[in-house]
């Protein structure tokens, strides 16, 4: 195996509530009713897709969709700064492959100025040797491109290298990009059967030493 690359929203670190709250308090003030309904299509759509999305439901005036999704972003990284927890196992699992000498990437839909504040709050970023963000990129996920931009900057084979991922849209990126995937959803989702196209499925990254 010369690499593995991380999802990192719901993987790594606990960050999709941070994200519903930025969407929920960012939209209601520009008078958008975000109902628990659709804020559910938004889960895997990149912060300019949400802010599209939004905007074609209840248009408002006055400000900018680049300024308001820079307010979610704000937002988001506000909470991470000052609230992000790690998911379980991160930590042990990145140094044992450190320690492995296997190479570590991340391929996030996150906007790329949310990832040095994961970073920095969760102590990991000397275990990176590249990260990519939909930012960079033609396409998000479920297309592969973040994929193949890391896989690129790590000079890694895709066929030698695992993607961890918690959504559908996320396996579906890293096995178009050629990757072996292993699927951590989150609990209320393991059974479901979208899940089977990952090579293995997980509770949790501490589990990763039992497959």
């Amino acid at each position: 195996m010369q690499a593995v690359i991380f999802d990192m929203d719901g993987l790594l670190i606990d960050s999709e509530p941070f994200w519903k709250q930025a969407e929920r308090q960012v939209f209601s003030s520009l008078g958008v009713k975000v109902t628990p309904a659709l804020a559910e299509l938004t889960a895997a759509m990149t912060t300019r897709q949400v802010t599209e999305f939004w905007y074609e439901q209840q248009p408002w005036q006055n400000t900018s969709l680049a300024d308001v999704e820079q307010q979610v972003i704000e937002q988001v990284k506000y909470l991470v700064e000052t609230q992000g927890d790690a998911m379980a196992g991160v930590h042990d699992l990145l140094a044992h492959l450190q320690q492995s000498g296997i190479k570590i990437g991340l391929a996030t839909n996150s906007p790329k100025t949310i990832i040095p504040s994961v970073f920095k709050r969760l102590e990991i970023g000397h275990y990176f040797q590249a990260y990519t963000s939909a930012d960079e990129v033609a396409q998000g996920k479920p297309a592969p491109d973040v994929y193949k931009l890391t896989l690129e900057k790590l000079n890694a084979n895709a066929q030698q290298c695992i993607a961890f991922e918690d959504s559908i849209g996320g396996i579906k990126a890293a096995l178009a990009a050629g990757m072996q995937v292993i699927a951590v959803p989150h609990p209320d989702e393991f059974d479901h059967t979208k899940f089977d196209l990952a090579s293995h499925k997980l509770k949790s990254l501490a589990d990763f030493d039992r497959i």
